[in-house]
C-alpha cells in the first residue's frame, strides 16, 4: 500500500507540474501574440516616419534650388 500511495503522490505532483506548464505555455503564447502586434506596430510606424523623412529631405531640397537659383540672378 506504502508504494500505491507513493505513486499517487507522484502522480499528483506531475499533475499540477503539467498544469504549472500548460499556464506557462499559455502566457507565453500571449507574450509573443503581444510582441509580435508590438513589432508590427513599430515597423508601421518606422515606415510612416521614414516616409515623412523622405518627404521632408525633398521639400527641403527643393527650397535649396530655389534659393541657389535666386542667388545666381
Amino acid at each position: 500500500m506504502d508504494t500505491l500511495e507513493q505513486t499517487g503522490r507522484d502522480l499528483e505532483r506531475l499533475e499540477q507540474q503539467m498544469h504549472a506548464l500548460l499556464n506557462q505555455i499559455s502566457k507565453l503564447k500571449e507574450e509573443n501574440h503581444s510582441l509580435q502586434n508590438r513589432q508590427e506596430s513599430l515597423v508601421a510606424e518606422r515606415a510612416a516616419l521614414v516616409a515623412k523623412n523622405d518627404e521632408a529631405r525633398t521639400k527641403v531640397e527643393a527650397m535649396i534650388h530655389r534659393l541657389k537659383a535666386l542667388e545666381q540672378v
